[in-house]
């Protein structure tokens, strides 16, 4: 209490408060341990809308991609993810040009000419041109914009959907899709979601697609080539749009087999996951190689030499439809919810279709996998195609089922994604999500199965 206690705030009563900075920058990356460039902060994209020319002669596209979004902070300047030697002629935001640079591996820093305040919804528009070049990651394969012998495929998981357009290149930014594609008449376009009206004009034909439900970047695709189409509609109502390289079509009657069998299985899997969470289904043999199948958003695409249809492998992809794409976790390092699922599904068709009960193929593979080293829930950035996280996944949803019951089980099956349908998830949400539906503390048994490196026992 003395006089210098009294005396010290008039030595700054009259100083200027200091002030945070009204507007700031969204931050380079969306926080995924594993990838940690991948994504950005300080928006949520509601809408891509990408056109696109591609020019099969050089493999080269023009195109202008628009994104609608909305900012959740005050943004001084924003970055997208776009990476390779795609050239940009022009990019504005809001209708007025926008100053950019590029930086990093896939770094595209973009500063408007005002700050965008949270809250306000704005369009940025990019024009780029060039031959947009795959990624071949060793540990992780092909992905991208793959050119092949008649065109190209855009299969992006994880890394590849910026190698032909701007995005924000996180699970957590889901945004719905319009893809308008031009390319000499005489080639098909296929992607995601519901075709629009087809134009021709001076020998070019313009294909549309949209896709109305949130879709994560990594589940787009655009497939370019000579395709023979086949058009039936599902049991539901549901357009079916199934499509075979003219190249791999060459056994008469394939177009149906495939048609057929991929709307049987999705009402199959309709009867356990519940309502089929898109407006159309579909899928694509071609032969890309990239030799992976993938479960691109209401289509998925098949890397084949052939146009053998194999109905586990298509029980795999579609029940990625529910648990995968629907469902999406928010990091890889879950991406067992994807994965062991679309395992599981596989085990379930070979019960139903092929008399080979569920608890065979676990015991099959319980007995016969070799590394049991990682941990299901958190493999590593370079390990989250591996048979660990497919497997014993897949093991863990048996093994959870024998513990809480058939009954408890199939509930979970189908109000898991019933619950978060459309949404992001992760491992923690599943986990508390099977403990309220069955009233059973179950963290034991999950840190066993999902966390714990080594084989359990049974």
């Amino acid at each position: 209490m003395s006089l210098g206690l009294v005396a010290a705030p008039s030595l700054t009563a009259n100083a200027a408060p200091v002030r945070a900075p009204l507007f700031s920058p969204g931050a380079p990356g969306a926080g995924d341990p594993y990838f940690p460039d991948m994504g950005n902060g300080g928006y949520d994209v509601g809408h891509y809308d990408i056109r696109l020319t591609f020019d099969p002669r050089t493999k080269a596209i023009s195109a202008t991609t628009t994104i609608v979004a909305r900012a959740t902070q005050n943004l001084s300047r924003f970055n997208l993810d776009f990476q390779g030697p795609l050239k940009i002629s022009k990019l504005s935001v809001n209708g007025r040009d926008a100053a950019f640079t590029r930086s990093g591996a896939q770094e595209l820093v973009i500063t408007p000419r005002h700050g965008l305040w949270r809250g306000s919804t704005f369009l940025v528009s990019v024009t780029y041109a060039g031959v947009p070049q795959k990624i071949d990651d060793p540990a992780l394969g092909l992905s991208g914009w793959v050119a092949t012998k008649d065109g190209a495929v855009a299969l992006n998981q994880p890394i590849g959907a910026a190698t032909y357009y701007p995005v924000n290149d996180t699970t957590g930014d889901k945004a719905t899709y319009t893809q308008t594609v031009t390319v000499p008449t005489g080639l098909t376009v296929l992607a995601n979601g519901e075709p629009g009206p087809t134009t021709k004009h001076n020998g070019r034909t313009t294909f549309r697609w949209q896709m109305k439900q949130p879709m994560a970047s990594e589940l787009a695709m655009v497939a370019i080539g000579k395709y023979n189409v086949t058009r039936s509609v599902t049991a539901d109502g549901r357009p079916n749009i199934t499509a075979i390289g003219q190249s791999i079509d060459t056994k008469p009657g394939q177009g149906q087999v495939f048609n057929r069998t991929t709307a049987q299985i999705v009402q199959w899997e309709s009867s356990m996951y519940g309502r089929y969470p898109f407006d159309s289904t579909g899928g694509i043999l071609a032969d890309v190689g990239v030799h992976y199948a993938l479960e691109t958003q209401s289509r998925p695409v098949y890397d084949q030499r052939t146009s053998k249809v194999s109905g586990d492998l298509l029980a795999h992809e579609l029940g990625h439809q529910w648990f995968g794409d629907s469902l999406t976790p928010v990091h890889w390092s879950d991406i067992w919810l994807n994965e062991g699922f679309a395992t599981y599904s596989e085990w379930l068709y070979q019960e139903k279709f092929n008399g080979v009960p569920v608890q065979q193929s676990f015991a099959e593979t319980y007995a016969n996998e070799k590394d049991w080293s990682g941990k299901v829930a958190d493999p590593g950035r370079d390990q989250i195609f591996d048979d660990l996280v497919y497997n014993r996944g897949a093991m863990t949803l048996q093994a959870l089922r024998l513990k809480i019951g058939d009954r408890a089980f199939f509930q979970v099956l189908r109000q898991w994604p019933t619950t978060y349908r459309h949404g992001n998830v992760s491992t923690q949400t599943f986990i508390r999500f099977v403990e309220r539906l069955t009233h059973r503390d179950l963290d034991t048994f999950f840190q066993t199965w999902l966390y714990q490196p080594g084989k359990p026992s049974l």
